[in-house]
């Protein structure tokens, strides 16, 4: 019996380097979706993209495209520049909930409320991962991390901040939408969200923002099957996935 190709490692995918991520990491799923994306589009050539400080940043080590670093946040200021400078790229920035919903908090707003025509890949695993564990603007309330040894204490720190929910009450966003990679049928259902995202932006129709829940169990202490259950159990109830806004 003949044996059937079922997968096959994208060609945007560089195939020479072994990732530095964590065991139960989910930017390497992210990677590959966007990577998979750029293939059936055949934009390898025409995509530039960069990311700013944090595991985030690691992803010009394993995608093949231009990549540009940006200042710790300012990647959205970062790829409003390149967009307008060169309208028919595809341009898209990836981002992690430290980076984004913190430092760089001011830089995404603005860009989504001028509309800008990029795309944003977000994401979101509650924690800051690279520098040790702390506090993110996303993690959970009673959600342990190196600054809050005894879980997040909203009369303190605030609660959590819905990115998705916020960017929605803005006008000029395209498309917002908040997707998971916990399991095989949200990773699917993921993989459509980073297509619309894409196919938004060949048809100019502006902001495009895809947040991605994700896992970090290093530093939430657990193993990789744990670190997905508890996203199931107690990111999404705080995160609800599903469509923001879209403008078809």
């Amino acid at each position: 019996m003949a044996e059937t190709k079922v997968y096959s490692r994208p060609e945007s995918l560089k195939r020479d380097v072994h990732t530095h991520y964590c065991p139960g990491c989910g930017h390497g799923i992210a990677h590959r979706m966007i990577c998979e994306v750029i293939d059936e589009m055949g934009i390898q050539n025409e995509t530039v993209s960069m990311s700013p400080v944090g595991c985030a940043a690691m992803m010009y080590d394993y995608i093949d495209i231009d990549y540009v670093e940006a200042a710790h946040g300012r990647a959205p200021a970062t790829a409003t520049g390149i967009k307008r400078v060169l309208p028919d790229k595809f341009v898209f920035t990836y981002q992690g909930d430290g980076d984004l919903a913190s430092i760089g908090m001011a830089e995404i707003v603005h860009a989504a409320n001028r509309g800008e025509k990029f795309t944003t890949f977000f994401i979101n695993n509650a924690i800051y991962g690279m520098t040790g564990g702390q506090m993110a603007p996303t993690t959970l309330i009673g959600q342990r991390a190196t600054t809050c040894p005894q879980g997040r204490d909203p009369e303190l720190s605030g609660f959590p901040i819905r990115m998705c929910e916020m960017l929605a009450t803005l006008e000029t966003p395209a498309y917002i939408e908040r997707v998971s990679v916990a399991k095989p049928k949200y990773i699917m259902q993921a993989k459509k969200a980073f297509q619309k995202a894409f196919r938004y932006q060949k048809e100019g129709r502006g902001f495009c923002f895809i947040e991605v829940l994700s896992t970090c169990p290093t530093n939430w202490g657990m193993n990789p099957v744990e670190a997905f259950d508890w996203q199931i159990e107690k990111m999404m109830p705080c995160f609800p996935l599903g469509v923001f806004k879209d403008f078809e």
